[in-house]
């Protein structure tokens, strides 16, 4: 064992040899998504994620150098397929932002054990993307679109961007047959008065759309529980016009609560990290773009791969992604105002 791995993740790899190479953390859960952020940056501003007050002309934003580049991410998503994951996501800040990102998902569609691959975007520049995207073996996109008025979507991307932009993007990635699913994060008094619009464009597409309840991501979004509209409540708005019809959980770990909208096509879905928490069935990992692995969206810190591959130490790479999964005991939403901790950002790790 390598004397430079901490003490608490040479536990956490003892446990994760004794239960015979399978990775399960504190409560077993597996290891079976990983969450790859490409950059720290975004053109939009959304309140939720990075306010423009926060970040603003003078925020300092990660440097080029010390970015992973392509081919870490690369041997590091290698590695994890190794030990059982099969869902990867590419997020951000903005992920099309990256310079080249169709190389990046290249690589990662030839990796063996890749099953699912995607990407969260906000849309606005998936128009001249998709096409590249899809021939170099993505999967699926999730959009994040939180409004179809003009103005609503204006004020919440913070920036003015035109939602007739995402909307030509979605249309293209469709074209293309990328997988599409909608996200929208609700907030009181901004955008209720979108959640039918949302769902009637969705079910006219046969577009998943996928609620979110407001979070209290990071320390910048000043995150109040008045500003949440719970899941239940976005639930009886969309019942009192559409028949919803459960559907089952299409695999463990599935955060969102979907429901066919009747006999028509398309679902909606909720997703509510507040009000009915689902952290016992979590099985994700995220890696922020400087190569540090995040166990939790809600988490303090993160363990630093970047230097290990750079050195050329796999070994203690394996090692460290074993124990650091291994030693994983976050709940964060189960326990939700328990304590206090200063919370990594949304845009730093992906949603």
């Amino acid at each position: 064992m390598n004397e430079q791995i901490p003490k608490y993740l040479v536990a956490g790899w003892r446990r994760y040899a004794w239960l015979g190479g399978m990775p399960l953390d504190q409560y077993d859960r597996p290891l079976r998504d990983l969450r790859i952020s490409v950059t720290d940056r975004c053109n939009f501003r959304c309140r939720y994620c990075m306010p423009a007050e926060v970040f603003g002309p003078g925020y300092r934003f990660l440097a080029r150098k010390d970015l992973l580049t392509y081919e870490e991410i690369e041997h590091l998503a290698a590695l994890v397929a190794g030990l059982g994951v099969r869902k990867f996501r590419l997020t951000g800040g903005e992920p099309l932002l990256r310079q080249g990102l169709e190389e990046l998902v290249m690589m990662l569609s030839n990796l063996e054990g890749v099953e699912d691959l995607a990407m969260t975007t906000n849309g606005v520049l998936l128009e001249s993307h998709a096409a590249k995207l899809r021939r170099a073996g993505l999967h699926r996109v999730t959009v994040s679109l939180d409004a179809l008025d003009k103005e609503v979507f204006g004020q919440m991307n913070g920036v003015g961007a035109k939602v007739e932009r995402v909307l030509r993007g979605i249309e293209r990635a469709r074209s293309e047959g990328l997988g599409v699913k909608i996200n929208t994060v609700v907030q009181r008094g901004i955008n209720e008065s979108e959640i039918l619009p949302l769902v009637r464009w969705g079910s006219e597409r046969d577009i998943p759309v996928r609620f979110i309840e407001y979070m209290d991501v990071g320390e910048t979004n000043g995150w109040r529980m008045d500003q949440v509209v719970p899941s239940a409540e976005v639930f009886e708005r969309i019942a009192a016009e559409f028949p919803l019809r459960k559907l089952e959980p299409a695999h463990r770990g599935e955060v969102a609560r979907r429901h066919q909208i009747g006999k028509r096509k398309g679902e909606v879905g909720f997703i509510s990290s507040v009000t009915e928490p689902f952290c016992g069935d979590c099985n994700r990992l995220r890696l922020s773009a400087e190569g540090k692995l995040y166990t939790c969206l809600f988490a303090e810190s993160g363990f630093d791969v970047r230097e290990l591959m750079r050195a050329g130490r796999d070994k203690s790479l394996l090692l460290a992604v074993q124990g650091v999964w291994a030693d994983r005991s976050d709940r964060y939403s189960e326990r939700r105002g328990a304590g206090k901790n200063q919370k990594v950002e949304m845009s730093y790790i992906g949603g």
